[in-house]
């Protein structure tokens, strides 16, 4: 088939599409800031609020990838060579897998001892 008019045009999946003006799909900064400052404020909001172990590092894994959204949002606005927003998202990553490691591991033990993943009660243990 050939195109019905001049102004529409066939793309590499022989999809017809209008010629002209295409919208620009770019995300500014500020979008991304915004989101990050919501889910920051979301997990500093579970940290002071919850009672629950598993939900405070739920919170803090929450905190880390508003951090995380940062990095890479001011990488990708820098657009430097060495791409240190991503390495250090890189390690934000590794150090929080080794986080939810040690800290899952620590509250499981807790809760055997108390039967309770309840932090008011974690001051009671005793030796």
């Amino acid at each position: 088939r050939t195109a019905p008019s001049a102004r529409v045009l066939r793309n590499a999946y022989g999809v017809w599409r209008m010629a002209g003006r295409r919208r620009s799909r770019t995300m500014l900064v500020n979008q991304f800031l915004v989101v990050a400052a919501l889910l920051f404020s979301m997990g500093t909001y579970g940290l002071l609020v919850r009672r629950n172990t598993v939900m405070i590092l739920l919170s803090v894994e929450l905190m880390l990838n508003a951090v995380n959204i940062n990095f890479i949002a001011f990488e990708a606005y820098l657009r430097t060579s060495e791409a240190i927003g991503q390495v250090f998202s890189i390690f934000v990553i590794t150090i929080a897998a080794a986080e939810v490691g040690i800290g899952l591991a620590i509250v499981l033990m807790i809760f055997r001892n108390r039967q309770s993943a309840n932090v008011d009660e974690y001051n009671l243990m005793k030796f």
